[in-house]
């Protein structure tokens, strides 16, 4: 009997996982996200501010589901993560599900890449994906 029920709550795992990872939301196509500042190569003082762009898509905070929207998260010395599940929450994947579209962060001194990539209400990337050219800067 305990066998079992361990296998019906893996299985119950598993099938909330894969609903989540098929819950990715369309995006509009020409939809773009950048960087606008800093520059790419840009040598800088810290802290740093980040202004991120965005365009053919609304800005909503995490949790709200409409049509053509999403909320920012910015990669720090990271590549993309999984595409089908949501964004890690740690020090290299910064959440602004409030609706943030700028932030001041403290980087050491040296080489740092920044990221942006948009997800929808639950955190998720969009299909395609909306992610901006990864830029690199040199905090003095």
């Amino acid at each position: 009997m305990l066998k079992v029920l361990c296998i019906s709550t893996v299985a119950s795992l598993f099938m909330a996982t894969s609903t989540l990872a098929l819950d990715r939301s369309l995006s509009p196509e020409g939809a773009e996200l950048y960087i606008i500042s800093p520059k790419n190569g840009e040598t800088i003082s810290g802290p740093v501010t980040v202004l991120f762009g965005l365009k053919g898509m609304g800005v909503a905070p995490a949790g709200t589901e409409r049509e053509n929207t999403g909320h920012h998260h910015l990669l720090i010395n990271t590549g993309l993560p999984a595409m089908d599940l949501p964004v890690p929450s740690d020090e290299q994947h910064k959440h602004f599900g409030k609706g943030q579209t700028e932030t001041t962060i403290e980087l050491p001194k040296g080489k740092h890449s920044l990221q942006l990539l948009l997800g929808n209400h639950l955190h998720v990337p969009h299909n395609p994906v909306v992610a901006s050219e990864v830029i690199e800067i040199t905090v003095k």
